[in-house]
C-alpha cells in the first residue's frame, strides 16, 4: 500500500509542478484522518518525525494562513488601484471552498488522497470539503518543503491565474457597485439607484438593461445576462464618467 501511495505521489507532483525534497510532507498532506487508524492497523504507516502530523489537519490549518497571505500579495500586485474593500472581497472569492475544490479537481487530487474505507464508500474523494481541505494541506506542505517562493509559484499556476480567468469580470472588475458607493459616500452624495430599463431575448438567453441614477440623474447604463452583471457594468460606466469629470477639474 505504501509503495502504491508513493507512485501516486510522483504523478501528483508532476501535476502540481513541484517535486518534494521531504516526501513525508506530501504523504501527510494527502492523508485524511479517516485513513490513519487503518494505516496503523495494517502497519502501512512508517515511523516519522514527531514534528510531522499523521494526518493533514494541522497542515490544513497552516495552509489556510499561507493562502490568505499569498492571495493578498497577488491581488495587491495585480490590481494596484483597488481599495481595501475590493481586495478583501476578491480574496474571499479566490480562497473560498469552491475555488479550492476547483483547483483540487484540476490537479486530480482526489485520486491521490488516502481515505478510510468508510469515507471511500461515501464518496469522500469527491467531497468538496475533503478536496478543499486537502488542497490547503498541500499548500502548507509545499511551504514547509520549499518556502514562500515555491508555494507562491505553485499557487500562481494552479489557483490564482485560473480563478481570475474562470470568474472573468466578477474578479477582474471586483465589485464596481461597492466602488461607486464608496466614491459617492466620500463626496457626501446619496446612494446610487439601479433601475431596470428593459430586457430582451428568449427566457434562456435574456439580456437585461440597467440604468444607474445618481442625484436624480441617469448617469450610465449597462447590459448583462443577469441583472447583477448589468448593474456592475452600469456602475463601471458611471465610475469612469465620474473619474473623467474629476480629472478635468
Amino acid at each position: 500500500m505504501q509503495e502504491d501511495i508513493r507512485i501516486a505521489d510522483g504523478a501528483f507532483e508532476e501535476c502540481l509542478g513541484y517535486k518534494f525534497s521531504t516526501k513525508e510532507l506530501l504523504e501527510r498532506a494527502l492523508t485524511h484522518s479517516s485513513a490513519v487508524p487503518e494505516l496503523r492497523a495494517t502497519g502501512a504507516e512508517e515511523p516519522v518525525s514527531a514534528l510531522l502530523p499523521r494526518d493533514n489537519e494541522r497542515l490544513e490549518f497552516l495552509g489556510d494562513a499561507v493562502l490568505e497571505l499569498l492571495a493578498s500579495e497577488y491581488l495587491l500586485a495585480t490590481f494596484p488601484e483597488w481599495s481595501e474593500g475590493q481586495l478583501s472581497k476578491s480574496r474571499a472569492r479566490i480562497v473560498n471552498a469552491g475555488s479550492l475544490e476547483a483547483a483540487a479537481r484540476r490537479l486530480r487530487l482526489g485520486e491521490h488522497l488516502r481515505v478510510g474505507r468508510g469515507e471511500e464508500k461515501t464518496g469522500g474523494r469527491d467531497k468538496q470539503t475533503l478536496l478543499a481541505d486537502a488542497f490547503e494541506a498541500v499548500v502548507a506542505a509545499v511551504y514547509l518543503d520549499g518556502g514562500l517562493s515555491a508555494v507562491r509559484e505553485v499557487l500562481r499556476k494552479v489557483l490564482f491565474e485560473q480563478a481570475l480567468e474562470e470568474r472573468g469580470e466578477r474578479i477582474s472588475e471586483s465589485d464596481r457597485k461597492s466602488a461607486l458607493q464608496e466614491l459617492l459616500q466620500g463626496r457626501g452624495q446619496a446612494t446610487a439607484e439601479y433601475r431596470v430599463a428593459g430586457e430582451s431575448g428568449p427566457d434562456h438567453q435574456k439580456v437585461f438593461q440597467i440604468e444607474v441614477w445618481i442625484d436624480g440623474e441617469c448617469m450610465a447604463t449597462g447590459e448583462g445576462s443577469t441583472k447583477k452583471e448589468a448593474e456592475q457594468r452600469a456602475a463601471r460606466s458611471a465610475l469612469e464618467q465620474l473619474e473623467r469629470a474629476e480629472a478635468k477639474g
